[in-house]
């Protein structure tokens, strides 16, 4: 019997904020994978090395975790006013299905550095020194990033200073404006309230705010749980009843939210929604054994994706804490002392992040103009990706 010898694909392994994947550009993947559709998938989910009935992807780029189990593709601007599109795919570790239904905030972060050395973005909107202003259209979300690339000697800078809780190692910081970020197809507030009771079947009825802007996020509280909010990984994902109740909640507000229209469906989209809890500020060890103190932060926040809790906190999530702080009334706000936040410091399990947001009301309806962090990324790899031919 013959096998076919592996197919050699051209990729680049990035670290962006607190999360890592393997990019693309689009023209470089087989003609087949270059659209939507089973072949991309099944070629990407390859590469990553799912579905791994181990969890633990060792025949393939992935590492086993929801922040290292991505994927990204560009391609050639279609939109006008933009550099580059972006999309963004979330692979499943152990069942077979890429999400491909949001954004990952941490990975945009690296979007606008692969553009500019793979030669997508136009030579002239390029400093030899200074900053790249890099406009990103975002085809998950259908939305545009913004992202603000250090340039040294016509190189794209990597290394520098900037500490970014949740990554070892300083580099250089890059700022992201995520503009007008609320879905496009849906209100901001989908049930049009900015808190509603959830009710969930032989788990509990819950206060939550469901929000969409950066990614959809149903909110609680930490005391709603049973939690501090000082919680750190360990403290959730080693309790499996707790993250069977965590994830019934998520499917229950995704059918709230109208995400999907039976909570089934919440197993093939394990993306999206996110659930996160929030409280009010307190002190705690962070996971790297560092101090995080009360008065140096608004609020604590604790989020999920793909079932775990996560390890810091993800970028779009990040851009819905923020939001949702600068909205009066809603929990995130109320966690965070009830003030009328345009910035907003939260500690996560790794440590503290800060976001800005603008946000204002438009004919009775709440809208996002923009959402700002700052975040870092650099190249870990780039060459080959070598996968067997399917």
């Amino acid at each position: 019997m013959s096998f076919k010898p592996q197919l050699k694909i051209p990729a680049s392994y990035m670290r962006g904020g607190t999360s890592k994947g393997v990019f693309f550009n689009v023209l470089d993947l087989p003609a087949a994978a270059q659209v939507p559709g089973p072949h991309r998938d099944a070629l990407l989910l390859r590469v990553i090395g799912s579905p791994d009935v181990y969890g633990k992807q060792i025949d393939g780029m992935g590492g086993a975790t929801s922040s290292t189990s991505k994927v990204v593709i560009l391609c050639p601007c279609t939109q006008p006013n933009h550099d580059v599109d972006y999309l963004f795919g979330q692979v499943s570790v152990d069942k077979a299905f890429v999400d491909w239904s949001g954004n990952c905030g941490n990975l945009s972060s690296a979007v606008g550095a692969f553009a500019i050395s793979s030669g997508l973005v136009d030579t002239s909107h390029i400093p030899d020194n200074g900053m790249a202003v890099v406009r990103i259209w975002q085809t998950n979300i259908q939305k545009t990033i913004i992202a603000h690339i250090p340039m040294v000697g016509g190189q794209v800078q990597e290394t520098g200073g900037f500490q970014l809780d949740g990554v070892t190692f300083p580099a250089a910081e890059i700022k992201l404006e995520f503009i007008n970020p609320s879905a496009a197809d849906a209100a901001m507030f989908p049930t049009g309230n900015l808190v509603d009771q959830l009710l969930v079947p032989n788990v509990g009825n819950f206060e939550v705010t469901m929000i969409n802007a950066g990614i959809p996020t149903v909110f609680l509280t930490a005391q709603a749980l049973g939690y501090s909010g000082t919680e750190l990984q360990t403290d959730i994902n080693s309790d499996p009843v707790a993250l069977t109740k965590l994830e019934k909640i998520r499917a229950y507000g995704g059918v709230r939210m109208g995400l999907f229209n039976h909570i089934d469906e919440a197993k093939t989209r394990q993306h999206t929604p996110k659930i996160a809890f929030v409280a009010p500020a307190k002190s705690y060890t962070s996971s790297s054994g560092s101090f995080v103190s009360a008065d140096k932060i608004n609020l604590l926040v604790r989020a999920m994706s793909m079932g775990q809790l996560h390890h810091a906190m993800m970028g779009t999530a990040a851009v819905a804490i923020g939001t949702a702080a600068a909205i009066p009334n809603t929990l995130v706000n109320i966690a965070a002392g009830g003030d009328a936040l345009s910035q907003v410091t939260f500690g996560h399990p790794s440590g503290i992040l800060t976001v800005g947001a603008q946000a204002h009301q438009e004919q009775g309806q709440w809208q996002a103009t923009k959402v700002s962090m700052s975040r870092s990324a650099r190249v870990l790899m780039e060459g080959n990706i070598r996968v067997p031919d399917a």
